[in-house]
C-alpha cells in the first residue's frame, strides 16, 4: 500500500522540492544571503509538503489499501473505498463497465441456452426416424439390411455424443448420484454394443463381481463406459478377438478397467488424447474418430469426482481405468 502511494506521488515530491530549491535560489541570487531565512523558508516548505502528503494518505488510505490487494469477486471491484472525488469517479466508471459486462454475459448465456435447446431438440427429432427405420428392417437378414443397421448404429452413436456434449454445459442440472451396481451397468452397455462386437469379431471378457456397488450417476456412467468400449472395439478390430472388462479394489478405490490388445496409442499422442477434437495419428487411419470421446469421458469423470487414467503402448493395446471412491 505504501509503495503504491509513494510511486504515485514520487514525481509530485520531486517537482515540489525542485520548485522550493528554485525559490530559495532566486532569493539568494537577488542578494538575500541570510542563511537562517533560507533554512526557515526551506523547512516551512518541506513541512507544508509533508503535511499535505500525510493528509492525502489518510484520506486515500482505504482506497490504496483496496488497490493493493486482489479482489475475490467482481462485485468487490465496483465498491471502491474512499470519499475523494477520484475514488467516487473511479467507482462510477467501474460500475458503468460492470453493467456493460453483465449485459454482454447475459446475452452470451441466452445464446448458449438457445443453442443448447436447439441441439437437444434436433437430436431427439433425429432419433424418431432412426427408430422407425430400425423397426421397419426388424427381422430382415439380407446383407444390405445388415449394412443399413450398422450405419444406423453409427448415426445413433454420433447423436448420443452430440447430445451428451450439449448436456455437459448444464451438467449440474442433469445428474443424480446413486448407489449403482457396476456389473449391471457393464452388462447393459455391452448388450447395447452387441452388434458392434459381432461385426468386428471382438468378444468381451467381463470380470465384474455382482456385489460391487459404486456411488455415481448411472446415466453418465453408462455414457462413459459406452465411449470406452466403443473405442476399444474400434481399435481392436482385426488385431485382437478379446476385450477385457474387470473391476477390483485398489486401496480405498474401486477400479473399473477396460483393456484391449489393439493398435494402441503412439507415445507422442498419449498426453493429448483427452484434448477436445484431437485425433492424432490414429485419427488419420480411422475416419470415425472425432477427438471428443476421451475428452468427454475425462470431463464427466471430473464432474462426478471419479479419477480417470489411461495407459497405452503402440501395437500392444490400451488400458483405461475409472477409479471410484470406496465408501466403507
Amino acid at each position: 500500500m505504501m509503495k503504491l502511494f509513494w510511486r504515485e506521488h514520487f514525481s509530485f515530491l520531486l517537482v515540489n522540492l525542485f520548485q522550493l530549491f528554485l525559490v530559495i535560489l532566486v532569493y539568494w541570487l537577488d542578494g538575500n544571503h541570510r542563511s537562517t531565512t533560507a533554512i526557515y523558508a526551506g523547512f516551512l516548505g518541506i513541512f507544508i509538503l509533508v503535511m499535505y502528503l500525510v493528509i492525502r494518505y489518510v484520506i486515500h488510505r482505504s482506497f490504496y489499501l483496496q488497490l493493493s490487494h486482489p479482489t475475490n469477486s467482481l462485485d468487490e471491484t465496483i465498491h471502491t473505498k474512499g470519499l475523494s472525488p477520484l475514488s467516487l469517479a473511479i467507482q462510477g466508471y467501474l460500475s458503468s463497465q460492470y453493467r456493460h459486462y453483465q449485459a454482454t454475459v447475459h446475452q452470451y448465456e441466452m445464446k448458449q441456452q438457445q443453442h443448447l435447446t436447439f441441439i437437444t431438440q434436433w437430436v431427439h427429432q433425429m432419433k424418431t426416424p432412426l427408430s422407425v427405420i430400425q423397426l421397419t428392417m426388424k427381422g430382415k437378414i439380407e446383407p444390405i439390411f445388415q449394412s443399413i443397421q450398422e450405419e444406423i448404429s453409427r448415426i445413433r452413436t454420433g447423436l448420443e455424443t452430440v447430445l451428451y456434449t450439449a448436456r455437459l454445459e448444464a451438467f449440474e442440472h442433469d445428474f443424480s448420484v446413486q448407489r449403482v451396481s457396476l456389473q449391471s451397468v457393464i452388462n447393459e452397455v455391452v448388450f447395447e454394443h452387441k452388434r458392434s462386437f459381432i461385426r468386428h469379431k471382438v468378444f468381451p471378457q467381463i470380470t465384474v463381481d455382482e456385489t460391487i456397488h459404486v456411488e455415481t450417476d448411472p446415466k453418465w456412467l453408462s455414457f462413459i463406459v459406452g465411449q470406452l468400449i466403443g473405442n476399444a472395439i474400434r481399435y481392436s478390430a482385426e488385431m485382437s478377438e478379446t476385450l477385457s472388462i474387470s473391476a477390483f479394489l485398489k486401496e480405498d478405490m474401486w477400479v473399473l478397467e477396460i483393456s484391449d490388445e489393439g493398435i494402441g496409442i503412439p507415445a507422442q499422442d498419449i498426453h493429448r488424447v483427452c484434448e477436445p477434437y484431437f485425433t492424432g495419428e490414429n485419427g488419420r487411419k480411422y475416419r470415425e474418430s472425432t477427438g471428443m470421446g476421451l475428452y468427454l469421458v475425462q470431463e464427466v469423470c471430473k464432474k462426478l469426482h471419479h479419477q480417470f487414467e489411461i495407459s497405452s503402448e503402440e501395437g500392444r493395446g490400451t488400458t483405461v481405468r475409472i477409479l471410484f471412491f470406496h465408501a466403507r
